[in-house]
């Protein structure tokens, strides 16, 4: 496809423009370790909700999702929708409050408290692998991919360079130059995404294709269903759920971040509004696109071919940027989680315990460029996967790392008798025990396959915590959820909200409006 000059100049632009915004936040950024790293707990609502949301979509899902749901239907929102559902709430009614109230860097902070360090060393050799072989390494990857049809850029070359610009800024930046880049980033994804499906619902007919669209639209399928089985709510989607909204160090890391807790909780709230939206204008487009493209052998490439095909000279480099600003925001946020957790989980904790803050920065710094090429080698050994929609590969691999994960956070939070040898038991379980079952039940569904893990994570960790006795030396105090009995209560330090500034009247609209579409669509 050959670009005109109008498209080139606008990415050009775009580009120039974002790398530049990073490298200027960079420049504020003081030399405070809690500066770079949480950008000084200085986020209002707005930027916590829109970060997260810029953070969270990316290619795997302007690519990835798109291509799902042009395969499977309207059933593909209910991955992004089953969060508003299960993970946003998880996060905003149950761990906030500890998070906030104890002041952590980190996520696994909360596991060293609750039950120690091995816990803590246990999380983040996890989610280091989750973050680089599917936030960075499968998002380059279908960025790759969707340049290359486009524009016939090699996919190796593109790969190179979307991780290099988008590490320049990152890496310099820290949390403030991600944030201040992301916010950017999400309206030009907007911008872009809302063309694009104007465009395809104009060549389908108009708004009367989505109408007739829907007549088959459905939220629930048989439990005997490949990808999508109804089973899915019962453990795998729960727990993959829980662990990327409530325990991920990517998403959480932001509202760490928040200037109170109240500005945390309305955070996540905007959150789930925008993430009732963007997943809309990503879906809607492949469910009408069958109209005029029936037969698309590539579901992936859904995205490229309406690109190509529908817009005009200017518009197109518009929607690239708005793909390029999807895949940038994704792999900075990645990048400065697991630079935030080599530093303060690993760093500051064993190698070096005296650190500056000055010490501290420049380590984070150096580890960011080793995650860049990890991520690289990752996307590069993607290149062979074709065999069904991408989107549902990464659903597959976060089924490897999070059954365990979201285990020692809900039983730690919910269970004040869990012990550390429980906790520790499902964190080392999850991997092994889910490749068993990949191997031994091939046909089964992944989504059953990790339910089934994941409960049975949690029935070893009550098992093994009611073999071992009582920790010795942990205080429980802020640490669990009081049951009313005196013990390991949180102290409520937030002020009463009421009218419209109250958090629980915006969460009941955007919830009731999603349990529509489940009940309406069932």
């Amino acid at each position: 496809m050959k670009l005109e000059i109008i498209d080139i100049a606008i990415f050009t632009i775009y580009i120039v423009g974002i790398v530049a915004l990073g490298l200027y936040a960079s420049k504020q950024s003081s030399k405070s370790k809690r500066d770079y790293f949480l950008a000084g707990d200085k986020l209002p609502w707005w930027m916590i909700g829109g970060s997260i949301i810029a953070a969270n979509i990316s290619s795997h899902h302007l690519v990835g999702a798109m291509g799902a749901a042009y395969d499977r239907g309207f059933v593909a929102i209910t991955l992004e929708w089953g969060a508003i559902l299960i993970g946003f709430n998880a996060l905003l009614w149950i761990f906030l409050p500890f998070y906030i109230r104890n002041g952590f860097y980190t996520v696994p902070e909360y596991l060293e408290k609750r039950f120690g360090t091995s816990t803590r060393v246990l999380y983040a050799i996890l989610i280091l692998f989750t973050y680089i072989f599917v936030e960075i390494g499968a998002v380059l990857y279908l960025g790759g991919l969707t340049l290359h049809a486009l524009f016939d850029i090699p996919i190796f070359y593109s790969i190179i360079g979307m991780a290099l610009l988008t590490g320049l800024y990152t890496i310099l930046g820290g949390l403030k130059a991600v944030i201040w880049t992301e916010m950017v980033q999400l309206a030009i994804l907007v911008l872009g995404g809302l063309v694009l499906t104007f465009a395809t619902i104009d060549k389908a007919g108009g708004f009367g294709a989505i109408v007739e669209s829907s007549k088959d639209w459905k939220m629930f399928y048989p439990a005997t269903d490949p990808d999508f089985p109804w089973t899915m709510y019962l453990g795998g989607l729960l727990c993959i759920s829980v662990f990327y909204c409530a325990t991920n160090q990517f998403i959480v890391q932001r509202v760490l971040a928040a200037k109170n807790e109240w500005h945390g909780r309305m955070g996540v709230i905007f959150g789930d509004y925008l993430k009732f939206l963007v997943p809309l204008i990503i879906t809607i487009p492949a469910l009408v696109a069958p109209a005029f493209l029936p037969a698309l052998e590539q579901p992936d490439l859904l995205f490229s071919t309406l690109v190509k095909t529908l817009l005009p000279s200017g518009l197109i480099g518009l929607v690239m940027a708005g793909l390029i600003s999807a895949i940038m925001s994704h792999i900075s946020g990645a990048i400065n989680s697991c630079t935030t957790i080599l530093t303060v989980d690993v760093y500051s904790e064993y190698i070096n315990k005296n650190a500056t803050d000055e010490q501290a920065i420049r380590f984070g710094k150096r580890s960011g460029v080793a995650i860049i090429f990890f991520g690289i080698c990752s996307a590069v050994l993607l290149l062979s996967y074709s065999d069904k929609p991408i989107f549902l590969y990464l659903m597959n691999l976060y089924g490897l790392f999070t059954p365990g994960i979201a285990t020692m956070f809900l039983m730690g939070v919910f269970w004040k008798k869990t012990k550390s040898q429980g906790a520790l038991a499902a964190g080392l379980l999850t991997i092994p025990l889910s490749l068993i079952m990949e191997f031994a039940f091939p046909d089964m569904p992944f989504f059953n396959r990790t339910g089934i893990v994941f409960w049975t994570c949690m029935l070893v960790c009550t098992v093994v915590s009611l073999v071992f006795k009582p920790n010795e030396g942990l205080e429980l105090d802020n640490l669990v959820i009081n049951y009313g009995k005196g013990g390991g209560r949180i102290a409520n330090q937030s002020p009463a909200y009421k009218g419209l500034k109250n958090p629980t009247l915006w969460w009941v609209i955007i919830t009731v409006a999603v349990l529509y579409f489940y009940v309406r669509y069932f």
